[in-house]
């Protein structure tokens, strides 16, 4: 098989050729690497290698419905047994688990042959992938943009050839941003779908799930009867499919009744390429037969985002004390975070995870009308690098206020609220969709259906009800079959590749 042959696989025609002896996984393998090797000083999506553990797979007898594809992991939750889960942070290095995490085994279990790991933005909290430690990750499709965060180094390995798909997980849409950027394919499972342990037992209160980017709705639907399913010791069990998704997906979705808003949740601008790629979507979907029209849940986004902000303010220094990591080492806007978020009293805390009860209880009133609640994943197009950071000005005066205490004792006594609903808005301005799904645990999905006139992919979302991924896959089947994606790729990709 040469480099332009696979380009044009997706993960199950390359383990059908596989299983027909037609390729080898070592043959698989060396044509990942190479295009790792070509692209890589242009994307920097892989940031570790493991090309010994991958050779050593490759040449074992593999089995599963995935044996012998090249398949990357993500650096943060998906622990692989002796190699660090960096998290993308200095603080992070000496982290080595000693035992895979029940995903990372379950890939390895279908045969995924995993032969390095992606890039993050530290711990996995931002829409951009720039971690200090890594360096930035760049979007194939325009190198001086973001793919997004926080799987972003997936879904840039994904859209330059490396692989078909890889893992990632999404705590705020970080599986759907970075697939509605480098224009590919993402289904976020619902909570409890996929099992987070050994190691942890619900990542970020239940907010984060695990899943994977990629170029077909098949290797999605695949992927998934790959990993749900739960494991000893998980905090609850939900039912399991009555089909396996990989059939579920060819069923018709029949008529469903979609409801869709283009209105920012936190009052901020939405693109008029992000509203354009929602009314193009809704006409393709009403010209398969479905019911589409304007409505959303009667949800107030200003507090769902509070309730969000407050969620991960927890994270960070709950992890880097989980890990007996040294917060000096982590980069200023964590240090920070690390500061509110021990500021924040456990009442507060408490108070804002049980508003997450309110979202999911105005969610399920909206899906007793509406099958599905359509957005745009983004607000705006792919933006440029650097975007929304704060300015020179502003990390020096947060800097100054973290180095002496005094942004602890601000905010404590509440004098930083208003600094606090800034970060807040800059954090998720162009990103004010995906967290809905998030803190209700509903499935949800990006789609690839629109590019804008500069070529730039702008992905559209879908959110169902809780548990019906088997929904969510018949109706992306039966976009890609009237507008299919996966031929579509970047320049980048199919460089000097006859």
């Amino acid at each position: 098989m040469q480099l332009a042959d696979y380009l044009n696989h997706d993960a199950t025609a390359l383990a059908a050729r596989v299983a027909a002896g037609e390729v080898t996984p070592a043959g698989l393998l060396d044509l990942a690497l190479a295009q790792q090797a070509r692209v890589h000083g242009s994307v920097n999506a892989v940031v570790r290698l493991m090309e010994d553990q991958a050779r050593v797979q490759a040449a074992r007898p593999l089995s599963g419905p995935l044996a012998g594809v090249p398949f990357l992991i993500k650096d943060g939750v998906q622990d692989y047994a002796g190699l660090p889960t960096t998290y993308a942070s200095r603080a992070m290095a000496k982290h080595v688990p000693a035992r895979h995490a029940h995903v990372v085994q379950r890939y390895l279990d279908a045969g995924l042959v995993i032969f390095g790991k992606t890039n993050l933005p530290e711990f996995a909290i931002r829409a951009a992938t720039d971690p200090e430690l890594y360096g930035r990750t760049n979007n194939p499709w325009d190198l001086g943009r973001t793919p997004g965060g926080s799987s972003g180094g997936a879904a840039a390995a994904v859209a330059s050839g490396i692989v078909p798909m890889a893992a990632g997980n999404d705590g705020g849409g970080s599986l759907r941003i970075p697939a509605a950027c480098c224009g590919l394919f993402a289904l976020r499972p619902s909570r409890g779908r996929v099992s987070s342990g050994p190691g942890i037992g619900e990542v970020w209160f239940g907010a984060s799930t695990e899943g994977v980017i990629s170029r077909s709705v098949r290797d999605s639907a695949l992927a998934l009867d790959v990993l749900q399913g739960a494991q000893p010791g998980d905090p609850f069990i939900i039912a399991p499919p009555a089909l396996p998704y990989v059939e579920a997906m060819r069923r018709a979705p029949g008529k469903l009744r979609i409801g869709f808003s283009t209105v920012s949740p936190i009052g901020t601008e939405v693109h008029p390429e992000a509203v354009a790629a929602v009314q193009h979507a809704a006409r393709l979907l009403a010209g398969l037969g479905h019911e589409v029209e304007e409505a959303a849940p009667a949800i107030d986004g200003h507090a769902l985002a509070q309730s969000y902000l407050h969620m991960y303010f927890g994270q960070i220094p709950a992890v880097v004390r989980q890990a007996g990591a040294q917060v000096r080492k982590l980069e200023l806007m964590n240090r920070i975070l690390v500061t509110l978020g021990n500021s924040v009293s456990a009442a507060e805390l408490t108070f804002q995870l049980n508003r997450w009860n309110d979202f999911s209880r105005a969610l399920g009133d909206f899906h007793g009308r509406y099958d599905l609640y359509m957005t745009p994943t983004l607000a705006a197009p792919p933006v440029p690098h650097g975007t929304g950071d704060p300015s020179r000005l502003e990390r020096a005066l947060l800097g100054f206020l973290q180095s002496t205490g005094l942004l602890g004792l601000l905010a404590r006594l509440g004098l930083l609220d208003q600094a606090i609903e800034k970060i807040a808005t800059d954090n998720l301005r162009f990103v004010p969709f995906t967290q809905l799904s998030n803190l209700t645990g509903t499935p949800s999905m990006s789609v690839p259906l629109y590019w804008t006139p500069q070529g730039l992919p702008l992905g559209v979302q879908f959110v169902g009800r809780f548990g019906s991924e088997d929904s969510l896959l018949q109706l992306a089947h039966q976009l890609e079959g009237v507008q299919p994606w996966f031929d579509r790729l970047p320049a980048l990709a199919r460089h000097e590749v006859a």
